[in-house]
């Protein structure tokens, strides 16, 4: 459907005056960096103008941005004042419509609407003039774009899991606790891959510590205990900022940490999960093992509100949800009284009864200390027995003991950690004296403040730990 520049006898009929402006656009940051495509773009659109006498008032240049949709900062600006009544130009130059749009719904929709205003959208290498036949033309050329920019996608992330799968990192930003690596050259493309970034590995671990095992006596946190815990002791995120639920709820659910990232785990245009078959999974190193990965999972399920209602194990009253009417079986809820000595009283009372008076139910209402004591009573009586207790809480200190290990062991390495760090920023220091390092040396400094944080950091951790007791 591609005709030259020149040909232009269908073409629609444009004064002498006409004002125009260009819209240039390129797919990719890279083809923008390099400088082929827009200068190309805008070179055969400035010849076509000259030739027709047209006047440029304006270029709108979207470097890097896809055309399957019209979240594109130059292209609503251009439309913003195409729009305006009345408008300050009556012609859009593009190189080829897949220039304006992929998507054919969505170019009809905008020349439509800039039509109404006066506005007509002209390619220079498809000029199909604006006949019914012209329109029907650029209608199957622009259904034709659609159909090559799904299938380029669909081959593009094809390519992509591929990669994953072999272990190579497809771009972005990488998780918390790791950093980007170049492990090689397929040709002119680089290969690169994650490795652990020892600033923050330490982080994502109290992180996982936190949600096992907690703090001091604390027990295993949630979330947001979590995040407060991080915030007040000045542990920031990756870009120093302050934690939230959502990050941390991130690190504690991603199978990255167990050597397992995953790509292509959402559309990227509806945000939409996909099946787990269409994942594509690539090997990183572990920071978390698999052991303690599942077992915050279980205690992250055991928490969630969907398991577990807050309002039942949350509330002040101990048998909420759990106690019943023995004649309708109803729940017992709570109900408030005062006496003539204006003392407050509080029972439990059948809800139905409550609701519907004694011919919905003629069940008892009893005061709530009477039936919590006599709950409490059968419990101790019959469960918190020493021959009970015994044999339960005999795992749990042994646990304790190899928990209090396991963080002696911890500390230890902490502080090695620390100790190593700073012997190697002595052998630094030494060598900028001795002369054989220059002081000014970018890759000095950067290796001074890398060392600086490790050392800091294990540190803070070590003195944090210590802090709370090993008991």
């Amino acid at each position: 459907m591609t005709t030259d520049t020149a040909a232009h006898s269908e073409s629609p009929s444009f004064p002498a005056a006409t004002r125009v402006v260009s819209y240039l656009r390129v797919s990719t940051g890279k083809q923008a960096e390099s400088e082929l495509s827009i200068p190309d773009q805008r070179r055969q659109i400035e010849r076509y103008c000259a030739a027709r006498g047209w006047t440029m008032v304006e270029d709108y240049v979207e470097p890097g941005s896809s055309a399957t949709d019209d979240r594109r900062p130059a292209f609503q600006a251009m439309i913003d004042a195409a729009l305006a009544r009345p408008p300050a130009f009556n012609v859009i130059l593009v190189h080829s419509f897949s220039r304006f749009f992929r998507d054919q719904f969505q170019f009809e929709r905008y020349a439509r609407k800039l039509a109404k205003n006066g506005v007509q959208i002209v390619s220079i290498t498809q000029d199909m003039g604006d006949s019914p036949m012209g329109t029907m033309l650029r209608q199957i050329v622009t259904l034709f774009d659609e159909y090559q920019s799904k299938e380029n996608a669909k081959h593009t992330l094809r390519a992509m899991c591929e990669n994953a799968r072999q272990g190579y990192w497809n771009g972005a930003r990488p998780p918390i606790g790791y950093r980007i690596v170049e492990v090689g050259k397929r040709g002119a493309k680089v290969k690169k891959a994650l490795e652990i970034d020892p600033l923050h590995i330490e982080t994502v671990r109290l992180i996982y510590r936190l949600a096992r095992e907690g703090a001091g006596d604390s027990g295993p946190m949630g979330l947001k205990t979590i995040v407060c815990f991080l915030n007040e002791r000045g542990i920031r995120t990756r870009n120093g900022g302050r934690w939230g639920k959502g990050a941390v709820h991130h690190i504690l659910t991603s199978t990255t940490y167990i050597g397992q990232h995953r790509f292509n785990r959402r559309d990227h245009r509806t945000g939409q999960k996909k099946a787990e078959p269409e994942h594509a999974i690539m090997a990183v190193p572990p920071l978390i093992p698999e052991d303690e990965f599942h077992e915050v999972q279980r205690l992250l399920r055991a928490r969630s509100p969907a398991m577990m209602p807050p309002r039942a194990v949350g509330g002040k009253t101990l048998l909420t949800g759990i106690c019943f009417c023995a004649a309708c079986g109803g729940a017992m809820t709570l109900r408030t009284g005062t006496s003539s000595a204006a003392r407050s009283y509080r029972y439990y009372t059948c809800s139905t009864r409550a609701q519907q008076g004694p011919t919905g139910c003629k069940g008892v209402t009893l005061r709530m200390e009477k039936l919590d004591d006599a709950a409490i009573g059968f419990l101790t009586a019959g469960l918190l027995t020493s021959e009970r207790l015994e044999p339960l809480m005999t795992p749990l200190l042994v646990h304790r003991d190899v928990w209090a290990d396991r963080r002696r062991t911890h500390v230890a390495e902490l502080r090695e950690r620390a100790a190593d760090a700073e012997a190697k920023l002595r052998r630094l220091y030494e060598a900028v004296e001795n002369g054989m390092l220059a002081a000014a040396d970018r890759m000095f400094r950067e290796r001074v403040t890398e060392l600086g944080a490790i050392r800091d950091q294990a540190e803070a951790d070590a003195e944090r730990i210590a802090a709370r007791g090993l008991r």
